[in-house]
């Protein structure tokens, strides 16, 4: 009888602490991450839509890349009378997760819209993630005062924004749901979100996809080698080499962004100044190559040898126009960066040039963003299985020998990449 006590003792534990708290806190998230990855969606299909619309503008109507520094100025004016709650962008969010202090409010979303659309509209060199990840964290955190969440619902909350911010821009909701998950501490990878973040993630992508009927960029990766002993050593030199280039995208932004800060104390005019000397670049190479996204050169990395070049100068093109002020995101332009270095690095290391313009896509963005299993995830959904190895371990080496930098300043360093890194553990990258 003592035993069939303890044993009912113990199922009504279960059921009482750990079954019942489980299935409401399913039930809650599933609901809540619904809606916000459908507005997230939404909102990514809006973003992409106008996108196309402004990039096909300005390559039929080049004249309008002489009117950047006077775009700059209006972007930089519109932030700095109404946006200066947001400016940090990506920053932001980053901050307000680790230490919460208002809800992100909602302008975030229609600014970082109007000055990404802006920036690509005259000619600016930048990306598009970071739009879809300000306007789906700020979307997201405005249930935060509708529903009277506590701080780690909050944290949950912001988790599910960027997830479905970043699934749905790019057609990649398993890599959007771990990005959200890893990016907020380097090193760690917070389980607490992780139903809601892939709930999250798959609703925004269906949303945009589905619902705003946008399609994603395809790329291939043909031939995919035996992984042999020699095959396997050659990842090494290539991945050091993404881990390089993502170091250098970072540091290149963070310099533009502190000189221009530095040299020029009233905001507004750091645009018009940035603009001006993007648009004379741009003039006086004669090519719009290195503007914009630059998905035409992404997709010729992966079928027609590439000038060596290609990586360094969309590196300068981009950290240029976002330090000096202009809007929009990193990643794309690190996909640029990845894919025509790994074309390059093809006359040098014997492995397919699709393969190496694949591993460079991702391998960069990894060690730009110091998130090497989103990355990994994000090679398998665009390139297949298939390819797994060679990207996944072209990641985590890029990850390594990017060092303790990345894109996002506000990034705490959770775990250190080597154990003679100890002393950098809790820093963040501003100060590495």
């Amino acid at each position: 009888m003592l035993e069939r006590i303890k044993a009912c003792l113990k199922i009504n534990s279960f059921f009482t602490f750990e079954f019942l708290p489980n299935l409401f806190f399913t039930f809650k998230w599933l609901l809540i991450a619904g809606v916000v990855g459908m507005l997230a969606g939404s909102a990514s299909g809006i973003f992409l839509i106008s996108l196309n619309w402004v990039t096909v503008y300005r390559e039929s109507n080049l004249w309008i890349i002489a009117l950047l520094p006077l775009a700059g100025l209006l972007i930089g004016w519109v932030y700095h009378r109404f946006g200066e709650s947001v400016v940090k962008g990506n920053n932001q969010l980053l901050e307000e997760f680790y230490n919460p202090q208002k809800t992100i409010p909602l302008r975030m979303a229609p600014l970082v819209l109007f000055g990404t659309l802006a920036t690509h509209l005259f000619g600016g060199s930048a990306g598009r993630e970071g739009t879809a990840i300000q306007m789906g964290g700020a979307l997201a955190d405005q249930f935060t005062k509708w529903l009277k969440l506590e701080k780690e619902d909050r944290k949950i909350l912001i988790t599910v924004g960027v997830a479905a911010g970043f699934a749905s821009v790019f057609g990649t909701p398993l890599a959007g749901a771990v990005f959200a998950l890893e990016w907020l501490v380097v090193g760690r990878v917070r389980y607490e979100a992780i139903l809601p973040a892939f709930f999250g993630a798959y609703v925004a992508n269906y949303a945009c996809a589905e619902l705003w009927l946008v399609e994603h960029h395809h790329y291939s990766i043909s031939l995919v080698p035996n992984l042999d002993l020699t095959n396997l050593l050659w990842i090494l030199p290539a991945g050091i080499c993404f881990g390089l280039a993502g170091r250098l995208f970072a540091k290149a932004t963070h310099f533009w962004g502190t000189l221009f800060e530095m040299k020029i104390k009233y905001p507004p005019l750091r645009p018009f100044i940035g603009g001006l000397l993007v648009a004379l670049l741009v003039f006086a190479m004669g090519t719009t190559k290195y503007i914009g996204l630059g998905i035409p050169t992404i997709t010729d990395a992966f079928t027609e040898q590439l000038p060596w070049y290609d990586f360094l100068a969309k590196i300068g093109m981009t950290s240029l126009t976002l330090g000096a002020g202009f809007k929009g995101g990193e990643v794309t332009p690190l996909f640029f960066t990845g894919a025509t270095l790994g074309n390059a690095l093809s006359w040098i290391i014997p492995l397919p040039m699709a393969l190496l313009a694949g591993m460079g896509f991702v391998g960069v963005f990894s060690g730009a963003t110091n998130t090497p299993l989103a990355c990994t995830l994000m090679g398998i959904e665009l390139f297949g299985a298939e390819s797994g190895v060679y990207v996944g371990l072209a990641c985590v080496i890029a990850y390594l020998f990017s060092g303790h930098a990345g894109i996002y300043k506000s990034q705490i360093i959770g775990s250190p990449k080597n154990i003679k890194a100890l002393g950098k553990k809790g820093k963040n990258l501003g100060e590495s």
